[in-house]
């Protein structure tokens, strides 16, 4: 399963909050971002109680204060499609 988050953190704790995501399980990538949300995070795990827990661990980090969790929808025709 793959699932993307969007972060909102407190003004200033960016880098607090991408160093202790970056460390958790299953997360894939995790970067900064410009605009209404802060840290754009992929979690990529076998199972979905595996992505619940990864995203309970980010939604509990020190200064996050809103996510927005979006499940990839495998046969849209895009690129994760390709790569199997």
């Amino acid at each position: 399963m793959l699932v993307y988050i969007l972060v909102t953190c407190i003004p200033g704790r960016e880098k607090d909050v991408i160093g202790e995501i970056k460390d958790l399980q299953h997360i894939v990538e995790v970067n900064g971002v410009m605009g209404k949300y802060d840290v754009f995070v992929k979690i990529s795990a076998d199972t979905s109680l595996k992505v619940d827990s990864a995203i309970s661990k980010v939604r509990n980090v020190p200064h996050v204060t809103t996510t927005l969790t979006m499940p990839v929808i495998y046969g849209q025709g895009g690129t994760i499609d390709e790569e199997k």
